[in-house]
């Protein structure tokens, strides 16, 4: 299968408009990171949000219990200096004493146990509930540096939760005075991070500037000034006119065009999301349709090229792949069944299952309609009749909970966490993301989680993932590259789980 590299007209007229733009003016005279971001920052609470935007935000402003290294998926210290395991479900954590928030006050140890004890709570209706709420029985204050978490229940990624989804907030934050108010650092937020807020209109401009009594490594740059810009062509204008120095989620063709000018430089590196069709296995949307037969599933997985998808759709360091996580994942592991692309031998399995002629599918997706528009036509090839339904993301998710769809284009960036778990569990488990119907299989994903032995874990995975791509579950189709176009007076180091840290940027 041939796939065409589409050009959109942004894309097209790059070259043109650098030329008639001139060198970039875009540069480090007044120590001010200029940043582009297309999705409305309307809340500046990391506690209250989710998406990427919100994530690389929150490095820029609040600091955590511990740091993860992407590059070594190791826990390093941060707000914490140290931890230890009393037992299985008790975990005593020792903090600095020279962590400030941006208002000038000492975080305690009452912060975090308040922090963590609201977030469980069922009155903070929080986005990071759900991560804390399956493990946190509650924190305690045990001394003057030193807050000790009891778990429900043995939970062996306590360390990870603590690095990347909890906030920490000064006590009382959320209900001073006996009034909820979850609202409370919306806009104006008092985070312990390496940059405070100056100024925020939300859907607009945010301001940050260094923090100056920051416990750890100072940013290079002073001031960082995000703006939503929500137009791809019109951040592209900007950074070519000086107006801004990065933007991010730039699509391949564009980021090729103008990263071949001196107006930009295109940057290229690893993301932890994968995309992959979901089928109804089980037969939730018809319990004697076609994707109930293996043999069926079996074939959509060879009838999809999923190499060409790779290189030409997503480009980059995009690879195609075989499994239902990540390769660079703790516990994916790639000795499993794989479905090289075989359009005849997909069209055998069709014929093995009585459907030699076909049938009709009903193919959701919501994003990358390039990407969609392959599958379709990869299925098509082998006699899939596909009806694809480009919707978007909230229509397919209510659907999707009323057991609505049969087959789905969805992916997964697994919060930047370089762990299966971050995609078995929402995948697998007891979630309307899972049509497997496989109980036993969920049963299995779950049990990952009961145990603290890392080799245990991995040998649990290894199953999981294997049962997976034995029955065909998913059609696995790539991992994602994360494109950048940033000014080319500026340093911008990518790490490998493709999430963006502003602050580790410089001058050159």
């Amino acid at each position: 299968m041939s796939i065409p590299r589409w050009r959109s007209i942004c894309a097209a007229s790059a070259v043109a408009l650098a030329a008639s733009f001139g060198p970039a003016i875009a540069g480090p005279a007044d120590d001010t990171l200029r940043a582009a971001m297309a999705e409305e920052i309307l809340n500046l609470d990391y506690n209250y949000t989710t998406k990427r935007e919100y994530i690389i935000l929150a490095q820029l402003t609040d600091a955590t219990l511990f740091d993860l290294d992407p590059a070594t998926q190791e826990f390093n210290p941060s707000v914490a200096t140290g931890y230890d395991w009393v037992d299985d479900t008790t975990l005593d954590v020792t903090l600095r004493d020279d962590v400030k928030f941006h208002d000038g006050s000492t975080l305690t140890p009452e912060d975090v146990a308040y922090t963590y004890n609201w977030i469980a709570s069922p009155d903070s209706e929080s986005n990071a509930s759900g991560v804390v709420e399956r493990w946190l029985d509650n924190a305690e204050v045990t001394g003057p540096n030193t807050v000790r978490f009891h778990l429900k229940s043995v939970y062996p990624l306590v360390l990870r939760d603590m690095s990347n989804r909890i906030m920490l907030r000064k006590a009382g934050t959320y209900d001073a005075g006996g009034t909820i108010d979850r609202n409370a650092m919306s806009s104006n937020l008092i985070g312990t991070g390496p940059y405070k807020v100056v100024s925020f209109e939300p859907g607009t401009e945010l301001v940050l500037e260094r923090f100056d009594d920051f416990f750890g490594d100072k940013p290079a740059i002073g001031k960082v000034v995000v703006r939503n810009i929500p137009d791809i062509g019109t951040q592209q204008a900007e950074l070519m006119s000086g107006g801004i120095d990065w933007m991010f989620k730039v699509p391949l063709d564009l980021a090729e065009s103008l990263g071949a000018t001196p107006m930009a430089e295109h940057l290229s590196g690893p993301d932890l999301r994968i995309g992959f069709i979901v089928l109804d296995a089980h037969g939730y949307t018809d319990p004697d349709g076609p994707l109930t037969n293996l043999k069926v599933r079996q074939a959509i997985n060879y009838a999809l090229n999923t190499e060409e998808m790779a290189k030409y759709l997503i480009g980059g360091s995009a690879e195609a792949i075989h499994t239902a996580c990540h390769p660079a994942q703790f516990g994916c592991d790639q000795n499993v069944t794989a479905y090289p692309y075989d359009p005849e031998k997909a069209k055998a399995l069709l014929a093995e299952a009585g459907y030699g002629e076909g049938f009709p599918l009903e193919l959701w997706a919501y994003r990358d309609k390039a990407v969609a528009e392959a599958i379709s036509a990869d299925l098509t090839k082998v006699g899939i009749d596909v009806d694809l339904r480009y919707v978007k993301l909230e229509s397919l998710n209510q659907a999707r909970a009323a057991r609505e769809i049969p087959a789905y284009v969805g992916t997964w960036g697994s919060g930047g966490t370089a762990d299966t778990a971050a995609i078995a569990r929402i995948h697998f488990s007891d979630s309307d993301r899972n049509l497997s119907g496989d109980e036993a299989l969920q049963e299995l994903v779950l049990s990952a989680e009961q145990t603290a032995d890392q080799a245990k874990r991995k040998a649990i995975y290894s199953e999981a993932i294997g049962k997976i791509a034995d029955e065909a579950y998913w059609a696995p189709l790539f991992s994602y590259s994360a494109n950048y176009l940033v000014s080319p007076q500026l340093s911008f180091p990518l790490d490998p789980d493709g999430l963006p840290r502003l602050q580790h940027a410089s001058w050159k």
